[in-house]
């Protein structure tokens, strides 16, 4: 709504007069200004014609005072201006915790988002929903609008200063066009000033008319008034002009043009009020959960958490609703800008490939508990706290994929039987080297693209970190994976690779069930003889000789395990330890000491040995033992069965005696 305008005429006289709030009333006010030197008085047509006679003899300067804004012509030119006493009001000033009281957040009266009174308004409401989301006292739907009308406003922000731009690379029309600077055009600061010429008729002055276009400028004593890209976080910048101009998302740009906000002071406080609040609000657009898988994943971060109930509740799909679960809690879907149903199709997809063998074992399954325990391993331990978003985005995904298209059978059976498989990777991480090569290539099919918005150099160290992780679940690795850490951990000073420690971490993730509760550990034991059985018929099949565990008819299943255990899974798990509190000491000792020492007091010699002292929580310790024990009782009672066994087939086929 426009405010009451008012016109100052320098000139040999001086005087003043009223203007209306509609665009007409904007036209005449203009018209006087220019041409009523004895001010105030309504003027006629004829008026006017004289007026354009003598313009360039008696106008020197007109100012035209307009909501808060200065239009000044002056020797032809058109200059418009923030009054310099707009500088330091509370309009550029934090709002005050009285004012936030006092706000109220309804939404039927607010300014059009053009006006000049939006960015306040939104910046005002985005700090008072802030605090109140913090409380806690924040109804949703009050939330949705306020957050909505903040978005259209840096909308028509951004699409202004496009505008802007795109005007400014047009060449003028007319040399006698008044010169405007810093233009910005709201729908309603827009009038027409008529220059008839003497020397043509009505019709003909008409048509040739040049047409004066107000339009309000940002604050010329304003210092952001022109934002440059480095003023802004580019995160944030990114954010803003993905999120809230989705329409020009796919406009290209040149290379070295960067989106601008105009009234930044407002654009930056608002951006990032809006981008807080945005991360704490779950997306609509987000795949819907069955409550029984909802309630399920209410224990993801138990160390023992049931993956066979998930996948019960998922009705068959573990991999599905684990995977996206995971990705949306660390905000990877929204971090990486990941479509939802991308990353649905993706997961459905790679849960397909893991059920086309119809493993015992190696199935969506054992996909999505690996998956399950890279994520203890990451929140609890907070090992997350050192990695980087995108080294947390390779590390879930390599997680989830790490066994794709896995054929319930070995490296070693694929290298004897000659398979196309072994040829095609020379005998070397055969199965690694496919799970890797199927998951990319799924990858490349657009509609299973979750890499989509990743830039050039993200994907390349991504795809990177994939590889490396992947191929370090490869067995034949295992013992030179833990002597390299080992003799890292030595060192007076370690320094840890990250691709050297997530591979760790995923390759121990990967043998993880005996470290599990007893019921869930047994289970997997199980299934994993199973499929360990079918490779040995085949390997009968085809007169190979029988890989180890692979005989149904002479494995001994609990010595087996016991060996298992020691010497493989637990010492894995304990170099594991050792490396995440080698790495994870440092951050926590300098997180204790930044919330226990203040101001530049000193590090005693205490808190400067507390990463040595640091110790992660190893859960597995205690059901590794009880595992272990119960595997030694069951490895008794077997020697006793097979003892008795012997003895029977002892007794029932010996010949005879002779007396």
């Amino acid at each position: 709504m426009m405010r009451r305008g008012k016109a100052l005429l320098e000139g040999s006289r001086q005087g003043s007069v009223d203007g209306n709030s509609n665009l007409a009333s904007d036209k005449e006010l203009v018209h006087k200004c220019n041409s009523d030197p004895g001010g105030g008085r309504a003027l006629g047509a004829d008026a006017r014609a004289q007026r354009h006679r003598s313009v360039s003899g008696a106008l020197r300067k007109c100012v035209l005072t307009l909501d808060g804004y200065s239009y000044v012509i002056e020797q032809g030119a058109l200059t418009i201006v923030r009054r310099s006493s707009s500088r330091g009001k509370s309009e550029t000033c934090p709002p005050t915790d009285e004012q936030l009281d006092q706000l109220d957040l309804d939404t039927e009266h607010l300014p059009a988002v053009d006006t000049p009174d939006a960015c306040d308004k939104a910046a005002l409401r985005l700090r008072y929903l802030l605090r109140q989301l913090n409380r806690g006292e924040i109804p949703a739907e009050t939330l949705q609008k306020n957050l909505q009308y903040a978005a259209k406003v840096l909308e028509a922000v951004y699409i202004d200063e496009t505008k802007d731009r795109r005007d400014a690379e047009q060449p003028r029309a007319q040399p006698t066009t008044l010169h405007m600077r810093r233009l910005r055009t709201p729908c309603w600061a827009r009038c027409s000033v008529e220059k008839p010429n003497e020397a043509k008729p009505a019709v003909a002055r008409q048509q040739s008319a040049p047409t004066l276009v107000f339009r309000r400028l940002a604050d010329e004593d304003d210092e952001l008034s022109e934002v440059q890209p480095d003023a802004v976080p580019p995160e944030v910048r990114e954010w803003l002009a993905s999120t809230f101009t989705r329409q020009l998302a796919t406009a290209k740009r040149k290379s070295d043009e960067k989106p601008k906000f105009r009234s930044v002071a407002h654009a930056i406080r608002a951006g990032i009020f809006v981008d807080r609040i945005y991360r704490r609000v779950t997306s609509t657009a987000l795949m819907q959960f069955p409550q029984d898988v909802v309630r399920v994943l209410k224990t993801l971060d138990e160390w023992s958490f049931d993956v066979f109930a998930l996948h019960e509740a998922a009705a068959g799909q573990p991999v599905k609703y684990l995977g996206y679960e995971l990705l949306n809690r660390y905000g990877m879907i929204h971090k990486f800008k990941v479509p939802p149903t991308i990353l649905e199709n993706f997961l459905s997809r790679i849960e397909e490939g893991y059920c086309k063998f119809h493993n015992p074992y190696h199935n969506n399954l054992h996909a999505a508990d690996v998956a399950q325990t890279v994520h203890y391993m990451l929140c609890q331990t907070g090992l997350m706290n050192w990695l980087s978003d995108l080294e947390i985005f390779a590390t879930l995904v390599a997680a989830v994929v790490h066994d794709f298209e896995h054929t319930g059978t070995t490296n070693n059976f694929h290298v004897m039987s000659g398979s196309d498989t072994a040829l095609l990777y020379n005998d070397r991480a055969v199965l690694e080297n496919h799970h890797i090569s199927a998951a990319f290539r799924l990858i490349r099919d657009e509609d299973c693209n979750i890499l989509q918005n990743l830039s050039r150099d993200e994907f390349r160290e991504f795809r990177t970190l994939v590889i490396d992780m992947v191929l370090a679940t490869d067995m034949s690795f295992h013992f030179q994976q833990l002597k390299n850490m080992r003799s890292l951990l030595s060192l007076a000073e370690p320094g840890v690779d990250k691709s050297k420690a997530v591979s760790l971490v995923l390759h121990c993730c990967d043998i993880s069930h005996p470290a599990k509760r007893w019921d869930l550990h047994h289970r997997w034991t199980m299934s994993l003889l199973d499929e360990f059985f079918l490779q040995g018929d085949k390997e009968r099949e085809l007169g190979l000789p029988f890989s180890p565990l692979c005989d149904r008819n002479n494995t001994l299943v609990a010595e087996s395990q016991i060996g298992f255990i020691d010497f493989i899974v637990e010492p894995s798990m304990g170099v594991c330890a050792d490396m995440l509190e080698c790495i994870l000491g440092p951050l926590h000792s300098s997180s204790k000491n930044s919330t226990s020492t203040s101001g530049q007091e000193p590090i005693n010699e205490e808190a400067a040995e507390t990463h040595k002292k640091f110790k992660i929580k190893k859960p597995w310790v205690a059901c590794l033992t009880d595992n272990k024990k119960i595997w030694k009782e069951q490895a008794t009672k077997d020697a006793e069965a097979r003892a008795r066994l012997e003895e029977e087939e002892t007794n029932g086929t010996s010949p005879p005696t002779e007396e």
